[in-house]
């Protein structure tokens, strides 16, 4: 299933069900079927979503460092690494947001 994201601020974004799932939990929290951002909330989800991909970026940095000793033979749990970060997932998210915010726009979606 696909969920297409829409404002008058930028052209529509269309996203596969688990990414959107994903990013509008971490804007939204546990109530991500509410179908709006409201351009007053925009900071609030800009900085939430910005917050996740640090977290992400950190926690991606220690598995590697952790894979890194494992081939060095120093540990002995592999730690697989996803092939694309949420960073990659969310740039056109974060970009639409912070167009959105700019431009005073909500931002809906359906799916």
């Amino acid at each position: 299933m696909l969920f297409k994201f829409k404002s008058q601020a930028t052209g529509d974004l269309i996203m596969l069900e688990a990414d959107a799932r994903r990013l509008l939990k971490i804007i939204l929290g546990d109530d991500p079927v509410k179908g709006i951002v409201q351009a007053k909330d925009l900071p609030i989800a800009i900085a939430a979503l910005e917050l996740a991909l640090a977290k992400d970026a950190s926690d991606r940095k220690q598995r590697a460092d952790k894979s890194l000793a494992l081939v060095s033979g120093e540990d002995d749990d592999p730690v697989p690494l996803n092939s694309i970060s949420l960073a990659q997932r969310a740039a056109p998210m974060l970009k639409l947001l912070k167009r959105c915010l700019a431009e005073d726009s909500d931002v809906v979606w359906g799916v």
